[in-house]
């Protein structure tokens, strides 16, 4: 399992403030906000639940977060306790294709992240952006290039697949993370997935970059989860992150109570593991941990 593709390294973005004397840093070089996508083109992996506690836990550290659910099964919404059914809520579809029509994101309560919510008219996206043309698979780039407001962080909860709405996410972000399943055939998916970024990056988008890999649902207690961690660490040493989120109870049922791990189980194993995937993301983007120690842009 081989790949060329970079991951993005401490200091690497020209996007990313600069520490300035007194240790704070300062918001002044970072006009645009730092657009992930969590992505896998398998389901079942975390992905959600990764894009989902990714975005709250950035947004209670005090960045500011939305999270654009393009997933048409709509289950980021749900996790963030907003019903799927509810009249007159603009939607990631909306965003794509009546953009006139989506005012911003649903503001939450704090320290939820804001929300671009996902519907089950995303199902109908690939075949509605054929539709557009030449430029249809850079519609969400300008999309979120207008957004109104600016944000600190755009956090992307891909589909499940490679289509034309992937590409569009793949285009419009600058860092990609991928959670990989502490399972064998996992490690087929990943490296069809790298190939996949690697031929984006030289065709589409050269500033996409591997923010990391992720291992979910993992239990080191067996010897596949070691096999599997090790060859993973062995193939791909500087994209994994240290932080791996393990197979628990409390990440899969709080989704179904429409709650973020951090409300439902706030010291249990997943809530430490989803802030040390968070410290890990801020350290390779060269940011500090807390929004308040970002200094923010200086008055003309």
């Amino acid at each position: 399992m081989t790949t060329t593709v970079s991951r993005e390294t401490p200091g690497g973005d020209s996007g990313n403030p600069t520490a300035n004397s007194g240790g704070r840093v300062s918001r002044e070089t970072r006009p645009n906000p730092h657009i992930i996508a969590v992505i896998n083109q398998k389901g079942g992996v975390g992905k959600t639940t990764t894009a989902v506690s990714l975005a709250a836990d950035l947004a209670q550290r005090g960045y500011s977060t939305p999270l654009i659910a393009l997933d048409p099964r709509g289950n980021a919404t749900t996790a963030l306790g907003v019903d799927l059914d509810t009249p007159g809520n603009p939607t990631t579809y909306d965003l794509l294709f009546e953009p006139e029509t989506v005012p911003g994101p649903i503001v939450l309560p704090e320290p939820l992240p804001h929300l671009f919510p996902g519907s089950a008219s995303l199902i109908r996206a690939d075949i509605d952006l054929l539709g557009l043309g030449d430029h249809r698979d850079r519609i969400l780039r300008d999309r979120l290039t207008n957004l109104p407001h600016r944000y600190d962080f755009l956090i992307l909860d891909s589909p499940p697949s490679l289509g034309i709405l992937t590409l569009n996410i793949l285009i419009a972000s600058r860092h990609v993370l991928i959670p990989v399943q502490c399972e064998y055939l996992a490690l087929e998916g990943l490296s069809m997935l790298l190939q996949t970024l690697e031929q984006i990056t030289q065709s589409h988008n050269p500033d996409l970059k591997v923010l990391g890999c992720l291992v979910t649902m993992s239990d080191l207690r067996t010897t596949l989860g070691q096999s599997v961690v090790a060859e993973l660490r062995q193939h791909l040493p500087d994209l994994v992150f240290d932080t791996m989120i393990p197979r628990t109870v409390r990440l899969s049922e709080c989704p179904s109570h429409g709650k973020t791990i951090f409300q439902y189980d706030r010291w249990g194993a997943g809530s430490r593991s989803y802030e040390g995937l968070t410290n890990e993301v801020l350290t390779r983007l060269s940011l500090p941990k807390r929004a308040d120690q970002v200094e923010p842009v200086a008055k003309s």
